[in-house]
């Protein structure tokens, strides 16, 4: 599953039903070129724009993002011919580079269990429909099958591809291997397909991918149950044939971290409080399973229980919306339970030989009954595309006794599984009421919020900048609920503008919650839930502003590239006729920051396609955003990651920095250059990049988003080979610049010897 990135967001319009599908503007790149059918997609009819699209061609409306000033804009990609022109050929690569299909076609323990799967079950000429074809992998492979049992005329492979950009590479890809004649592309949802219509006959055989970590969330269920509705013969073959679901309850402090802002709180003990007693459901985590490498923080892991079987779902038949299973797990140590971790286990045949699974690393070498379904999948396989999953506990974790009982259940509904535990007569944990929320965080968030040291800085940077400032005017440029209800609870003279572009009228609701526990009156706050742009009006000029403060955080970017925040000196830059001559501006500085490092795992993952299974998928590198093996001269993009979370990894180098932005200035263009000096031997993969946050001017409080912070995303620029690096002859050269009009960093690198 990909890593969400909210500067990618698109909406698929098609001229037939002239619909859109507003719920996924928030979803994953991945699940949005997925050929599904979900239910709680609700259909609305599209503007007017749409009836442009020429009759008989499909239209599908991206929406891009500028991280800078938060405006939006439509790229249209029309079905057509992609050597049309050489702006048509580049549309789709800024729309799919940062997508998880490249580290998907890298994974070749899944390629090769999908073909030797296809291979087994195909065994005479048929139907066979794929639903999410995406480059057409599987559909070459089910193609390639009929024609080694000399069936090639008579079998007919349909791909189902409903998102535009994708379906426009597949049929490149299907071009380069001769197969544009053996795989019938339909740019359509699965559910708009029609038996008789654009189906010769119902399929005899599925085979299709559409599966996330969760498994569930990019819509298997009802996509299956349309499909055995609608589109397949009675009892046909799929693959997979079959997916179980597996759960593990656990203890770790750094996941309890990740939800309990109520007890972080308490620990910090400085009197501000974002989730106060009674309130402490105010401020909090979705209620949901987040995907993460969970071998990352294995260490970090106390196991208190065996694992245990959650859900089957079986891909032969029509699945139900609802399920739900209640199993008593068994405690093997006192503790508390903060997370229950879950991965799946994919049977691929008919007969349970071949598997693919999602668990991590410690079940490879557990004893556990589940230990012989395991043992096919291959080696150690890093990859990004799918990760296990974590549900969190509410509160401070449920205490368990080593041999008693916990009561799990699972729910699931068609997208999505719920969890709920119970130990002897206690309240059901994870009892979640989410009406009580009125802003729901990503988890790394809330850890931030909770951290004693990152909340002592900022208190420490707000009370020097009111000791000197009576009755000051202070406007939080970006949606920190955490500045703004520090300055007023600390000035009680302050008036405190904020703006909360993206939490807006959420924001407003929650600070007026809050104001009692935290001591301050919401008479001296004012929500604009507008662009600060606004302030610069004539209703605002009368007074200037003695303090502009953020994070800078900015409500629904999380996950962007780090240099993405400098959204706050634009901001900073539009209020600056209505800034006072001696404004306190924090943080007061950006320094963007690079390290040298070691990565196989993400290499490996993000590097060029060549031959997939015995199908050429050269073509796709330059759209899919390959980084490494990429021929001279070619650059890949810079994408987001957690470093921690990324496998093996090694710092070859000190931390250096290359550029630095100055918010007391206006924003403009920045250009740095720098040598880097290499402190381990080693095999560099990259550079690894993120900005510091100056928080004075006496440079004494400074917040880093690197690779030691663990709640943050860093920038990785992979190289196109990695270089052998020592301690003496080789050295770096880094050069930076940043486009004020874009928010764009452009990094290029070098290497020498001394």
């Amino acid at each position: 599953m990909p890593i969400p990135l909210p500067c990618l967001k698109a909406a698929i319009y098609t001229n037939t039903l002239c619909s859109v599908l507003p719920s996924l503007l928030f979803s994953s790149p991945r699940r949005l070129a997925r050929g599904i059918s979900v239910r709680e997609m609700r259909l609305r009819r599209a503007s007017s724009s749409a009836s442009a699209s020429p009759p008989g061609r499909t239209r599908s409306f991206q929406l891009q993002v500028n991280p800078l000033t938060g405006d939006s804009e439509w790229i249209v990609v029309e079905e057509g011919d992609e050597e049309g022109g050489e702006e048509q050929k580049k549309t789709p690569k800024s729309l799919l580079a940062t997508t998880s299909y490249l580290d998907m076609l890298n994974d070749s323990p899944r390629n090769r269990a999908f073909r030797e799967a296809i291979e087994k079950t195909i065994t005479r000429p048929c139907h066979v429909l794929d639903i999410g074809a995406g480059t057409g992998l599987l559909s070459m492979m089910a193609a390639r099958a009929m024609a080694k049992l000399g069936g090639a005329e008579e079998g007919r492979v349909s791909a189902c591809e409903s998102y535009l950009p994708m379906g426009k590479l597949l049929q490149r890809v299907l071009r380069a291997n001769g197969m544009e004649k053996k795989v019938k592309v339909f740019h359509k949802r699965s559910d708009e397909l029609r038996v008789g219509v654009d189906l010769e006959s119902p399929a005899d055989v599925l085979v299709s991918e559409i599966l996330d970590s969760e498994l569930l969330g990019e819509g298997l269920i009802p996509t299956l149950q349309q499909a055995h509705e609608m589109l397949l013969v009675k009892n046909p073959q799929t693959v997979p044939y079959r997916a179980t679901t597996y759960g593990q309850l656990v203890e770790s402090t750094f996941l309890w971290k990740l939800h309990d802002l109520y007890n972080s709180e308490l620990n910090a003990s400085d009197g501000i409080h974002l989730a106060p007693a009674g309130l402490e459901r105010i401020i909090h985590v979705k209620q949901q399973q987040y995907a993460m490498h969970c071998d990352a923080i294995s260490k970090e892991l106390r196991l208190l229980s065996e694992p245990f079987k959650i859900f089957e779902f079986d891909f032969w038949k029509r699945p139900d919306s609802h399920g739900e299973t209640e199993i008593w797990v068994k405690a093997i140590d006192d503790g508390k339970v903060h997370a229950v971790i879950s991965w799946w286990v994919l049977q691929l045949d008919y007969e349970g030989s071949i598997f693919y699974s999602t668990a991590p690393r410690w079940m490879r070498s557990s004893d556990t009954e589940i230990v012989p379904t395991l043992a096919p999948v291959g080696g150690e396989n890093w990859c990004d595309h799918w990760k296990q999953c974590v549900w969190l506990t509410h509160g401070a974790g449920m205490p368990v006794l080593k041999d008693k009982h916990v009561l799990f259940k699972a729910v699931h509904n068609d997208t999505s599984v719920s969890y709920y535990l119970k130990f002897d007569d206690r309240s059901a944990y994870n009892d979640f009421n989410s009406a009580d929320c009125l802003i729901a965080l990503l988890p790394e968030r809330i850890a931030l919020y909770g951290d004693k040291d990152w909340r002592s800085a900022l208190i420490r940077a707000i009370k020097n900048a009111l000791h000197v400032r009576s009755s000051p005017l202070c406007v939080v440029a970006d949606d920190s609920v955490f500045l703004t209800i520090l300055t007023a609870s600390l000035s009680k003279t302050s008036n405190v503008i904020s703006t909360f572009p993206g939490l807006q009228e959420k924001g407003a609701r929650y600070l007026q919650a809050v104001a009692d526990a935290n001591g301050f009156s919401i008479d001296h706050i004012e929500v604009i839930g507008r662009r600060t742009a606004c302030l610069t009006s004539d209703g605002f000029r009368q007074r200037k502003v003695d303090l502009l403060v953020g994070e800078p955080y900015y409500y629904g970017n999380e996950g962007m590239l780090p240099w993405q925040n400098l959204r706050f000196w634009k901001e900073r830059t539009l209020l600056d006729s209505i800034l006072a001559e001696d404004v306190f501006i924090m943080p007061c500085k950006g320094i963007l920051k690079v390290c040298a490092m070691s990565l196989p795992n993400l290499w490996r993952s993000r590097r060029c396609l060549q031959d997939v299974e015995g199908f050429d998928h050269s073509d796709v590198n330059d759209t899919l955003g390959a980084c490494g093996d990429l021929p001279p001269m070619q650059e890949g993009p810079c994408l987001p990651y957690y470093i921690r979370q990324c496998g093996e990894v090694k710092k070859l180098s000190e931390a250096i920095a290359i550029m630095e932005f100055n918010f007391s200035e206006p924003i403009h263009a920045c250009f740095g250059k720098t040598k880097i000096k290499f402190s381990d031997p080693g095999l560099c993969h990259g550079f690894v990049l993120w900005i510091d946050w100056v928080i004075d001017e006496k440079h004494s409080i400074v917040l880093t988003t690197g690779p030691d912070s663990r709640y943050w995303k860093q920038g990785v620029k992979l190289l196109s080979k990695p270089v052998a690096v020592d301690v003496v002859e080789r050295f770096a050269e880094i050069e930076a610049f940043f486009e004020p009009s874009t928010g764009e960093v452009t990094i290029k690198s070098s290497f020498s010897s001394s």
